[in-house]
């Protein structure tokens, strides 16, 4: 008997999963379109909503409305969206359904239309409550009922990076052609010239202390950076295995770089003066080699 229900509970994850994966991963947050208004919004991923809910303004029920909400269900209604970057637009639709919604400043009526909601081009037609959201930092929330059966949400946010990319170092003002290597555990930047603040033979008696050192990209263009030695790293290769100095540097894509531990070592004779290893990518980026 517990080994027939150990099957069962085997068969029902294995379903479970194969279901997950024939669906689309999308971000917390994500580039919309309302196909009607003809305007783009970067829209909150909001798995915590049953409906999706878009930002509408004088809102007004053609023919005059009733007191009660839901009778004016079938009716036209007319309202006016703007996005985050003060687009607007007057669009007018036929209310399909009122909504009760509860949150934490009480609970609110409001109005349901069908509009078509998606990804510029693959919009589909949705039901969506109309909203002041006016205070809101987004003005379209996509709730449940756009994700259900096509989405699951990857609240981290991966990124796709592909197996080279520009990437910068702020504190050098260079920009590197950079090797993405996801077998090598940490980042290896270039550098030559050390100068170590009351430098010790003992490599781990230097940690805390001031380096200063020399680092070039593949245009030849070089730059000179002061920091702190944070740790050493022990370094093992096909050429053997080497004690590196370890320093936080702030790396990422233009724009968007966040403090990582480095080792530092002479790349002299590789192609990229940068690799960028799994302590930068986890947690933010999925590799696709393709790219």
């Amino acid at each position: 008997m517990l080994k027939q229900l150990g099957l069962c509970l085997i068969g029902m994850m294995v379903s479970a999963f194969l279901q997950a994966s024939d669906k689309s991963v999308i971000g917390p947050t994500a580039d919309m379109f309302v196909a009607n208004a003809n305007l783009g919004y970067v829209a909150r991923i909001d798995t915590g909503a049953v409906n999706t809910s878009l930002h509408a303004i004088n809102l007004q029920v053609e023919g005059g409305s009733a007191k009660n909400m839901k009778d004016n269900v079938g009716k036209m209604l007319s309202f006016t969206t703007e996005n985050a970057k003060g687009e607007a637009k007057r669009l007018t639709a036929k209310i399909v359904k009122t909504s009760t919604v509860s949150n934490s400043q009480g609970t609110e009526t409001r109005y349901m239309v069908n509009l078509n909601v998606g990804f510029k081009g693959k919009e589909r037609q949705v039901r969506v409550n109309l909203r002041d959201r006016s205070h809101m930092d987004y003005k379209l929330l996509i709730g449940r009922n756009w994700l259900k059966g096509l989405y699951v949400v990857d609240v981290a946010s991966k990124k796709y990076i592909g197996s080279t990319a520009a990437i910068s170092i702020v504190e050098s003002g260079m920009v590197y052609k950079t090797r993405i290597d996801t077998g090598a555990v940490e980042n290896s930047l270039h550098a030559v010239d050390y100068a170590i603040e009351n430098e010790s033979a003992d490599m781990e008696q230097n940690v805390g202390k001031i380096i200063t050192f020399t680092t070039e990209n593949e245009r030849g263009e070089s730059s000179v950076i002061q920091t702190r030695i944070v740790e050493t790293s022990l370094i093992r290769n096909a050429q053997g295995s080497e004690i590196r100095y370890m320093v936080e540097l702030n790396i990422g894509e233009p724009g968007e770089e966040y403090k990582v531990k480095v080792n530092l070592r002479n790349r002299s004779k590789m192609t990229y003066k940068l690799l960028i290893g799994r302590n930068w990518l986890q947690g933010h980026y999925i590799v696709d080699v393709s790219l």
